[in-house]
Formats: C-alpha cells, sequence, structure tokens
C-alpha cells in the first residue's frame, strides 16, 4: 500500500482552513504585554507575551489609526482579534482590530502620552502672550447655541458693554469637533482685527471634552498670534488646550471676566487719576511759582552787573596771560631764527662754490703738467725704441754687405733647399738679382746627381 505524500503548501492550506472556520477563534479577546514594538508609517508588526507563551500580532493601519494612544514596549493591553495563519512562513498570529491600555483608559493614556510630548517640546512652558488691559475686539469660539455664549455675553455686556463680540460658530463634540475649532481659529488669525480670543465649551465626560486634547488643535492654538483665554469643562477638568492656551478660565464666566475690566471701574479709577494729576500739577504749579519768586528776588536780577563781575575779571586776567605767552612765543621764534640763519650763513654755499672753484683751477693746472710731462716721457721713450729697432733692421745689417736669398718668395735657411737649375732672387739693400744655380759647393764636394 502506497503512502500519498502531501505538499507543505497543501498542508499550510488545510491547517489555515482550521483556524478560520474554527468559531472559537473568529474573535478572541487577549491579554498580553506588548514585545519587540517599533512604530512604523503603514502596518503595525509586534508581539504579544506573558510568562508562558508568546503569539505574533499584526494591526493595520485602519485599525491602527483608531488608536487613542500610543503602544509602547512592555505595555500591557487588551486586544481584540482573530487568530489565522500566515502561509508564507506556517506561523500563526493574531490579527488585531481593537486595543487600549490594560486596567488604564486608552483616551487617558492617549491624554497623558500627548501631553508629555507637548511638554517636553516646550508648548506649555513658552511664553504666555499677554492679555489686552482694554479689548475692542473679541473673538469667541464656542457653540452657537450652549450656555458657554449665553454666560459670556452676559458678562461681558454687565462689566465692559463697550467691547465688541463676534461669535464664530464651532463644533465642540465628536469627530469633526477638531477639524472645526481649527478652522475657526484660522479665521481669527486671518481677519487679523481682534485683540483677544475665547475658546469655550462646557463640562462633560473624557469623551466629550476629547477634542480639545487632540495635538492637531493644541499646535493650532500655540500658532495663533493673538492671546487665547481657554474654558473647557468644569474647573476640575484639563485639557491639552487650557495648558497650551495663554490663560485658563475655570469656567466660562471667569473667561469673560478675565477678558474684559469693569468699566464703572475703569472710569472711577480714570476719575481719580484725574484727580491726582491735577493735584501734581497744582503743587507743580505752586512749587515753581515758589522758584520763581526766590528768583526775582535775587541779587542777580536786582543788579545784573553783578553776575558778569567775576567773569570780566577772569576774562583780564586770561587776556594779560594770552598776551605775556604770545610775546613770549614770539621771542622764542626770533632766537630761534637767528639761530638757524647764523647756522645757514655758515653753511653758506656760494663759499663752497668759491672753494671747488679754486680747487677745480689748482688741479686742472696739475693736470696739465703732468700731462706735458707723460707726453715728453713718451716721445723720449719712442725715439729710443726707433733707436733699436733701427739697430736691429735687416736693412741696416744689409747695408753693410749683408744679402738674403728665397725662392718662390720663401728665404732660404740651408743648401738643402736647393737644388741644380733653380732660380734663386738674391735681395741686396738696394735692389734684387735673380740667379740661377749651377753647382753646389759644400766641403770641396759636388753631389753624385750632377754631371
Amino acid at each position: 500500500m502506497t503512502q500519498e505524500y502531501l505538499s507543505v503548501t497543501a498542508l499550510t492550506k488545510y491547517l489555515k482552513r482550521k483556524f478560520d472556520a474554527d468559531p472559537y477563534l473568529e474573535r478572541v479577546f487577549l491579554t498580553g504585554e506588548i514585545s519587540n514594538f517599533r512604530l512604523r508609517p503603514n502596518h503595525q508588526y509586534f508581539s504579544l507575551k506573558d510568562d508562558g507563551a508568546k503569539i505574533s500580532a499584526v494591526m493595520f493601519k485602519s485599525a491602527f489609526s483608531k488608536v487613542k494612544f500610543r503602544p509602547e514596549e512592555g505595555m500591557k493591553v487588551l486586544v481584540v482579534g482573530r487568530i489565522s495563519l500566515f502561509e508564507a512562513s506556517g506561523n500563526y498570529q493574531i490579527y488585531v482590530e481593537q486595543m487600549q491600555p490594560d486596567g488604564v483608559g486608552a483616551l487617558y493614556q492617549a491624554y497623558e502620552q500627548l501631553k508629555e510630548k507637548l511638554a517636553k517640546e516646550g508648548l506649555f512652558s513658552a511664553p504666555k502672550k499677554p492679555l489686552p488691559r482694554y479689548p475692542k475686539k473679541i473673538a469667541v469660539i464656542t457653540s452657537p447655541s450652549g450656555a458657554v455664549i449665553r454666560d459670556i455675553i452676559t458678562t461681558v455686556r454687565r462689566r465692559y458693554p463697550i467691547a465688541q463680540l463676534v461669535l464664530f460658530p464651532t463644533v465642540v463634540q465628536g469627530d469633526k469637533a477638531a477639524p472645526d475649532i481649527i478652522r475657526n481659529l484660522d479665521r481669527v488669525q486671518a481677519q487679523g482685527d481682534f485683540d483677544t480670543v475665547i475658546l469655550g465649551r462646557g463640562g462633560g465626560s473624557i469623551e466629550d471634552l476629547w477634542p480639545f486634547n487632540e495635538e492637531s488643535v493644541a499646535r493650532a492654538l500655540f500658532a495663533m498670534k493673538i492671546p487665547v483665554i481657554s474654558s473647557v469643562g468644569h474647573e476640575t477638568d484639563t485639557t491639552i488646550a487650557d495648558l497650551v492656551a495663554d490663560v485658563r478660565a475655570a469656567t466660562p464666566t471667569a473667561a469673560a471676566e478675565l477678558a474684559v475690566p469693569v468699566l464703572s471701574e475703569e472710569l472711577l479709577r480714570l476719575k481719580q487719576q484725574d484727580t491726582r494729576l491735577e493735584q501734581a500739577f497744582s503743587l507743580q504749579l505752586q512749587r515753581k511759582n515758589e522758584r520763581y519768586q526766590r528768583a526775582l528776588a535775587s541779587y542777580v536780577f536786582r543788579d545784573p552787573n553783578r553776575l558778569y563781575e567775576a567773569q570780566s575779571l577772569k576774562l583780564d586776567q586770561l587776556t594779560q596771560r594770552l598776551l605775556q605767552a604770545s610775546q613770549q612765543r614770539l621771542y622764542e621764534a626770533e632766537r630761534y631764527q637767528q639761530k638757524w640763519a647764523s647756522r645757514l650763513q655758515q653753511a653758506s654755499p656760494l663759499a663752497n662754490v668759491h672753494r671747488a672753484q679754486q680747487d677745480t683751477t689748482y688741479l686742472t693746472k696739475q693736470l696739465r703738467q703732468a700731462t706735458q710731462r707723460l707726453l715728453e716721457n713718451k716721445q723720449t721713450a719712442f725715439a729710443n725704441t726707433v733707436q733699436s729697432l733701427d739697430l736691429l733692421s735687416p736693412l741696416k745689417i744689409m747695408s753693410r754687405g749683408y744679402t738674403f736669398t728665397t725662392k718662390d718668395e720663401q728665404v732660404l735657411k740651408s743648401r738643402e733647399q736647393v737644388a741644380l737649375g733653380d732660380e734663386l732672387t738674391i735681395h741686396f739693400a738696394d735692389g734684387q738679382v735673380r740667379a740661377q744655380v749651377t753647382e753646389f759647393s759644400a766641403q770641396g764636394l759636388i753631389p753624385e746627381n750632377q754631371e
């Protein structure tokens, strides 16, 4: 009997079908500790474990976007999902559809995480913008039908009726609330003529107040150039918007009281300031008048010339000192000029020129005498040299009867340069003679080749 072997793919498909068809695995409520978690841009992959086992978990982007808190490594959570088998690896895993912290509400966990994040970025500790003392135009961002707007209107009309209130109807609860709050904040910012902004909402649960805990709303509030008063929930409720806003009010009525002063009190204060100003002015006027009267009684006004007596004496002294100093400077300048004139006269160039001319005349005379002596010496030496050359001249020797013989214009120095029949030229002191060799006479012998 032959056995039929299954492929790995076939076995895996069979097991996956078992997982998917099991009604107990279609919706599983699971608790465990998050492990191997790293935030990814799309789907999230991590593990859930306890002391005895571990299971792989997958949470798709659509499901993870609904999670109000940020999962962290080691956090204990409650998840709802289905169990299935991943065919490529053969591992079974849970596909998480919902997740919340175990023991702490998801919204509270998200609130604490965002609070910590924004605190590290400095959104809470940044310098707050001061509220204007006398606002002319106030923007109110709240629901048009709630008690918040009525309380704000009543309080402002009672305290400071000259201020203008402008309502920006806003959704303050639900999924559309956060985008609507941001849109109206941008409208107020773009309009640019508001002095103060009041962001308000009545009390409620953390779910009802959640739009005011959204990160986008917090960053929109932080970017506002206009001071913002936040009045969200009751006094015990503290939202992220309250922490980012420039001023937090416990109630809408308190927000209106912070936004505007009491007109009657301000008028009374102005009256008091006016009275104090009049009193201060009267006191100053009285003091100035007393000083004026004292000045009139002064000797300066009774005898004005006395005012200039000391200055006149001082002017005379300074004038005298100036004249003395000028004379001293002039005397020193004259002495200096005489000194340098004398030195200049001693070093006059005319005397130097005269001395140089005398030196030139003397040197010219010496040069002429030396030249004459040199010429005479040269002439004598030349005559002696000519006489010596004349004594050594061949013509002088030839005049005494000596001759020299040439052959082909070459002087003959030896008999061996001559052959029989050669034509020779005999040079005398007074002319030349052409001769022909007819015989040799050397020690009385005639050469063998002579016939």
